[in-house]
C-alpha cells in the first residue's frame, strides 16, 4: 500500500472548506479523496497551530525548534559537569 503525500496548501484549503461546508466531517472526508481520520487530524492541528501547522517533513514548529535546542544544550552542560567531576576526583587523588 502506498502512502500518500499532500502538500502544506492542500491541507490548509481542505480544512478551512471543512469548516464551511454543510455535509458532515464524514461525508466531505469522503468526497475530498481522504480518511475521516486524515480530516479530523488535519483540522486539530489546524485548531492548535493555526497556519504553522503542517511544517512538512524534516521541518519542525519554531517551539519544536526550541525545545530541540534547549535539549541538546542540556546534554552539552551534563557531560562537562561529568568531566569537571572525573577531573576533579582525579586531582583530589593525586594530592593526599
Amino acid at each position: 500500500m502506498v502512502r500518500k503525500s499532500y502538500t502544506k496548501e492542500f491541507k490548509l484549503e481542505v480544512v478551512q472548506a471543512s469548516y464551511s461546508t454543510d455535509k458532515s466531517q464524514a461525508q466531505f472526508a469522503d468526497d475530498m479523496g481522504i480518511g475521516r481520520s486524515t480530516l479530523t487530524n488535519w483540522r486539530a492541528a489546524f485548531k492548535t497551530s493555526g497556519d504553522g501547522a503542517f511544517p512538512g517533513s524534516g521541518n519542525q514548529t519554531p517551539d519544536d525548534s526550541e525545545v530541540s535546542g534547549l535539549k541538546r544544550d542540556l546534554r552539552r552542560a551534563r557531560q562537562e559537569r561529568d568531566i569537571l567531576k572525573k577531573a576533579l576526583a582525579f586531582f583530589a587523588q593525586a594530592n593526599p
